[in-house]
């Protein structure tokens, strides 16, 4: 009798998660079809119709396509190399570029977009400084081109993170033994690295496809003209000029089925590929000497250098002296105490919204992950399928589906706290899911079984002996939620009003608004907020080497 209780505690969890989902998920998405596809209480094609019949937004989806493919391409060329160099060589300076590399995945891409703007855009820093060496303004940081630079600079580190995580899971003797073969340097690069890390690198491009397709800011700030999906979603539901509520909706639930197919297609690739492998023998990191090590520190330093930089000249900026919103000559503390009065309730709101949607991000993704490992069944697989779909929905189309499902009566949760919470929760949990699910796979059962014999309950077993052994894919979980949670835009600017703004969407308003040297100040505080959380992740992990 008691046993068949413990049972039922576990399936009242699962019903308890399932119902959660339900009703902030998948609830909110069915409100968002009904929409696209209901007028007046008719079923319609109308707004679907609206959007294949205008050539102006099909282009939207074409230049969507274009730019997260380029950007995507870009940014595996730049990041499998530097993770190969990193795991294969002693780089010098290795854990100051892991963490520059990392702060730079971890910023929000808008303030990237901002920084080159400051630097690369028609009165930028760099574009006087090669106008007056040249003689005449090299060619614009704006449109397409600009767009992908920004987002492969901003989301390589995302490919490296990856790939490295993979390369330490490769038998140094596979290396040795092609070398044997004569193959080594180069070749071996391409016939043997590249093949035993394509699952990993197949992860990697879906993700950084995501992040591009589903990108607001970037091409917001340096499209000029150059229009894509999310800014497009944006307009046609918060437009100045008119909103079309429904066809919005239309233009939502095509991202997600364009996401979707994407996402099918890159785990059919990685099925395709899929192999086990245990590094017994991990690879052994060798001195970089002569024109090789030179080259290979360069291409590092030269790579994390150009990604940080906008960082460091966001912060170099909000030291600099304003006048209205331009920047004039002297330096001082001016843009921060232009904003004195926002920083107590943005860095409130930031920590307060954030650590209560990462507290149910950590506590439902450990009872996720002991669901699907440990108590497989019907229930518990539509529970990790659900919590997957996230994953492949841009942050704006959420941030919408979940005004239309809570707007009005019975649940009105519009404008408050409770729903910018909410989408955090929803929009993150993926990562912590999978890295504790991994972790908990590399966990014997013998554990829990051994916490029973002694008395403890299987939940007991399993909160007790199980979760402190999972710490570190917990943490590395939950640090990337975090990071991810303080800089989050595309969600946020959709749900957030006065009372509620974080200090990344305070940096949204600062830049619409053309107040250079606030934003840098909010800017620059955001950066020391995501630095400061990677420095205590490292200190507790008491790893130096951070990968996923």
């Amino acid at each position: 009798m008691k046993k068949a209780k413990r049972a039922d505690v576990w399936t009242l969890v699962s019903l308890a998660i399932l119902v959660t989902y339900a009703l902030f998920l998948i609830y909110p998405l069915v409100k968002l079809l009904v929409a696209a596809v209901v007028k007046d209480g008719q079923f319609t094609w109308q707004y679907f119709g609206k959007f294949f019949q205008n050539k102006y937004y099909g282009k939207t989806l074409g230049n969507s396509f274009k730019l997260s493919i380029a950007s995507t391409l870009v940014s595996l060329i730049l990041g499998i190399p530097l993770a190969y160099f990193f795991n294969m060589y002693k780089i010098k300076g290795r854990t100051l570029l892991q963490i520059i590399i990392v702060l730079c995945c971890m910023s929000a891409p808008f303030i990237g977009a901002y920084a080159w703007v400051q630097l690369r855009g028609n009165n930028g820093s760099i574009t006087r400084l090669i106008a007056a060496i040249i003689g005449h303004k090299p060619p614009s940081i704006y449109g397409f081109r600009g767009i992908v630079t920004v987002l492969s600079l901003q989301l390589f580190p995302l490919v490296f993170m990856l790939v490295s995580g993979a390369l330490k899971n490769v038998d140094n003797s596979l290396l040795e033994a092609s070398e044997n073969m004569g193959i080594s340097g180069v070749s071996r690069f391409f016939k043997v690295v590249i093949p035993l890390c394509m699952p990993t690198i197949l992860a990697a491009g879906l993700l950084v496809f995501m992040r591009a397709f589903a990108d607001y800011g970037t091409p917001l700030l340096i499209g000029q003209g150059y229009q894509t999906f999310p800014v497009i979603i944006y307009n046609e539901y918060f437009g100045e000029t008119g909103t079309d509520h429904n066809f919005a909706a239309a233009v939502a639930v095509i991202a997600i089925i364009i996401t979707a197919v994407i996402f099918l297609i890159q785990k059919w690739a990685s099925n395709k590929f899929e192999f086990h492998m245990n590094a017994l023998h991990p690879i052994e990191q060798k001195p970089a000497k002569g024109l090789r090590g030179v080259l290979i520190h360069l291409y590092s330093y030269i790579l994390v250098g150009l990604s940080f930089m906008p960082q460091v000249y966001v912060m170099y900026c909000s030291f600099r002296n304003t006048s209205g919103k331009i920047f004039v000559d002297g330096y001082g503390f001016s843009s921060y105490k232009k904003v004195a009065r926002d920083i107590p309730l943005a860095v409130r709101n930031t920590f307060l919204i954030g650590l209560l949607a990462l507290a149910a991000v950590v506590l439902l993704a450990i009872l996720i992950a002991y669901l699907v490992v440990r108590r497989r069944s019907k229930l518990n697989d539509v529970i990790d399928t659900a919590s997957m779909i996230p994953y492949i929905i841009p942050g704006s189309v959420v941030g919408i589906a979940l005004v239309i499902g809570f707007n009005q009566k019975p649940m009105v949760l519009t404008g408050t706290m409770f729903i910018m919470i909410v989408a955090l929760f929803i929009r993150r949990i993926p990562y912590t899911i999978r890295s504790s699910v991994a972790i908990l796979q590399q966990i014997p059962m013998t554990v829990e079984e051994a916490a029973i014999s002694l008395g403890c309950s299987k939940m007991e077993a399993f909160f007790k002996a199980t979760v402190p052994m999972m710490r570190n894919g917990i943490l590395s979980g939950a640090i990337l939620s975090w990071v991810t949670i303080i800089t989050e835009l595309s969600t946020g600017v959709i749900l957030f009003n006065r009372n509620t703004v974080t200090l990344t969407l305070a940096i949204y308003t600062q830049v619409t608004r053309g107040s250079d040297g606030p934003a840098a100040a909010l800017a620059t505080i955001l950066n020391v907020l995501t630095i400061t959380s990677l420095l205590i992740f490292m200190k507790v992990s008491k790893n130096k080497d951070i990968s996923f």
